[in-house]
C-alpha cells in the first residue's frame, strides 16, 4: 500500500519511490491535465490545467541546477504508457519510459520535462546514508547503500508504561520509568556513536526515524550533535525499530513525499 498522510492546510503526503516517480506523474497528468512547474531546487510544484498541485521537497541538498521559469508539460508527453490507477496510489503497475523521452536538464531549462528528469537522476545517484531510527525502548542504527543495509545494530531496554494510580507509589514508579527511559536512550546514543561516528565523513545524508522526544534527546547528545544536524528534515514515521523496519526505512529514504492538493470545488 502507499504511504500516504494527511498534511497541514489540506491535501495528502504520498511516499513515491524513484522507479515509479514517472508512473506516478503519468497517472497524475491524466487525471488533472496538462503540466505547469515552477520552485526551487529545493522545492518543487507541479501545477495541473485544473487547478491541483503537487508539491516535492527535493531531498540531499536539492537540484544542483535552479530548475528555472515555469514551462508547460503536455498530458501527451508524459501518457507513454497505459493509464494505471489514479494518481494516489502508488502500488499501481509501474510505467515504462521510453528513453527517447528523457531529455538533459541544464541550466535554464524551462520544460517540466527536464525538471522531472533531473529529480529523477537527482534520486536515482547511489548514495550512502546513516539512519538512525529510536522510540522509547527501542534503536535500530545502520549504514545503507542504495537502499540496502550494509551495516546495523539494533536493540531494545524495558522501559514500563505509565502508571495510572496515585499515591506514593505512583512517584516511586514515575521515577524508575524515568530511569529506564534514560538508560535506553543512552544506549541509543551510544549505538549511534558506536556505528555512525566512525564512517561520519563517508556518509552523503543522515536519515531520522521514530519518536520526536527521543530524536530531540540524542540531538541533546553532545557527541552526536554535529551528525544529526545533518539529517534530512523529513523525519520516517516509523514501528518500534527492528532490523526488518530498519530494512524498509533504508528503502524508503530513498523516496521523496509529494504533496497533494486537489483542485476548489466549483462554486
Amino acid at each position: 500500500m502507499a504511504r500516504t498522510r494527511e498534511v497541514a492546510g489540506g491535501g495528502r503526503a504520498v511516499e513515491v519511490e524513484p522507479e515509479r516517480l514517472a508512473g506516478w506523474f503519468v497517472r497524475f497528468t491524466d487525471r488533472h491535465g496538462d503540466l505547469v512547474a515552477d520552485g526551487t531546487p529545493r522545492r518543487l510544484r507541479f501545477r495541473a490545467a485544473d487547478g491541483a498541485s503537487a508539491e516535492v521537497a527535493v531531498p540531499f541538498g536539492g537540484l544542483p541546477v535552479d530548475p528555472g521559469r515555469a514551462g508547460p508539460l503536455t498530458a501527451a508527453f508524459l501518457n507513454v504508457a497505459a493509464p494505471g490507477p489514479n494518481d494516489m496510489d502508488a502500488d499501481g503497475p509501474q510505467t515504462t519510459v521510453d528513453a527517447n523521452h528523457l531529455h538533459p536538464y541544464g541550466p535554464g531549462a524551462a520544460d517540466p520535462r527536464a525538471v522531472l528528469d533531473a529529480l529523477h537522476a537527482h534520486l536515482a545517484v547511489p548514495r550512502r546514508v546513516g539512519i538512525v531510527l529510536v522510540r522509547l525502548g527501542g534503536y535500530s542504527v545502520g549504514v545503507a547503500v542504495g537502499g540496502v543495509v550494509e551495516t546495523s545494530t539494533t536493540g531494545a531496554r524495558l522501559v514500563h508504561g505509565r502508571n495510572r494510580k496515585g499515591g506514593s507509589s505512583s512517584g516511586r514508579f514515575a521515577r524508575r520509568r524515568d530511569n529506564q527511559a534514560r538508560v535506553a536512550l543512552d544506549a541509543a546514543g551510544d549505538a549511534v556513536a558506536r556505528v555512525l561516528l566512525p564512517v561520519a565523513d563517508t556518509m552523503d545524508a543522515i536519515v531520522l526515524g521514530g519518536d520526536a522526544a527521543a530524536l530531540d534527546d540524542l540531538r541533546a547528545d553532545r557527541r552526536l550533535a554535529a551528525l544529526l544536524a545533518r539529517a534530512e528534515p523529513r523525519v520516517l514515521d516509523v514501528p518500534e525499530p527492528r532490523r526488518a523496519v530498519l530494512d524498509e526505512a533504508a528503502r524508503r529514504a530513498l523516496a521523496v513525499e509529494v504533496v497533494v492538493r486537489e483542485p476548489a470545488p466549483d462554486p
